[in-house]
């Protein structure tokens, strides 16, 4: 017979496997994910094209001097600590949330993965419970020539059809802090229409801190057609940086081969 912590450890990880009604709506195209060995960039190669990622993209473009501002008052070192720690227990978060949804069965007992547990069933009891279907989790998007990504999980929820992005923080969000979570799903959207005819009506992205702290915001109608704007125009400057990086490169190359010659 099972004691008390048994039985509660038992009845978390059957909410972990309940599953969401699967839809078959959308037949999405197989890629795989890379890191370009000559820039250290994450690329997709997908229908035979490789592609910068959406992060990689808003990465390039991003105003840094937060971050620099931020590593300065705590020091590289503990910031590299702090960063590997969120993202270890973030991907954690994601395969618990990523278990559930497709109805797998998935547990983590390493100390990080025990802290992304509770997280995960948080977002599950709250962020979860409006969607009545799915399409698809951890799918690959594509933009033809342009860029490619994967998203968390495409569904309906509240009736419409949906981007969702998971998102672990140390802390609660300030909706000022978020435009980049904004612009990575509007990048989405715009690629699940443009691929699949499909009309992606709402992008939701549910927040969890170690602390059991959810936060959700939501683009919508014009606000999600604003942040694909915005985030086409992310992209050109991405793809200006990359053609005056070449352009440079260019010039060292020329000017060194003039330097041989005169040797």
């Amino acid at each position: 017979m099972m004691d008390e912590k048994d039985l509660k450890e038992y009845e978390e990880n059957i909410k972990l496997v309940s599953s969401i009604k699967k839809s078959n709506k959308y037949k999405y195209l197989q890629g795989k994910q890379i890191t370009d060995h000559g820039t250290g960039t994450r690329v997709y190669e997908i229908v035979g094209t490789r592609l910068p990622s959406v992060t990689t993209v808003l990465s390039a473009t991003k105003d840094q001097q937060f971050l620099k501002n931020w590593k300065a008052k705590v020091g590289e070192q503990e910031a590299e600590r702090i960063k590997n720690v969120s993202s270890k227990r973030g991907t954690s978060m994601h395969k618990f949330l990523e278990s559930h949804i497709q109805g797998v069965g998935y547990d983590d007992l390493t100390e990080l993965g025990q802290a992304a547990k509770p997280m995960a069933q948080k977002i599950i009891e709250v962020g979860l419970t409006p969607i009545s279907e799915y399409y698809g989790s951890e799918v690959m998007l594509h933009y033809p020539g342009l860029y490619a990504g994967s998203t968390d999980l495409v569904c309906l929820h509240n009736d419409m059809e949906t981007i969702v992005d998971f998102k672990q923080s140390n802390r609660p969000k300030k909706e000022e802090w978020i435009e980049d979570y904004k612009l990575q799903c509007a990048a989405y959207a715009l690629a699940h229409d443009y691929v699949y005819r499909s009309t992606i009506k709402q992008c939701v992205i549910m927040i969890c801190t170690p602390d059991l702290y959810y936060q959700e915001f939501k683009i919508q109608d014009a606000d999600l057609k604003t942040y694909k704007h915005k985030w086409l125009k992310r992209l050109d400057m991405y793809h200006e940086l990359k053609f005056d990086e070449k352009e440079q490169a260019k010039v060292e190359i020329e000017a060194n081969v003039f330097k041989i010659r005169q040797d």
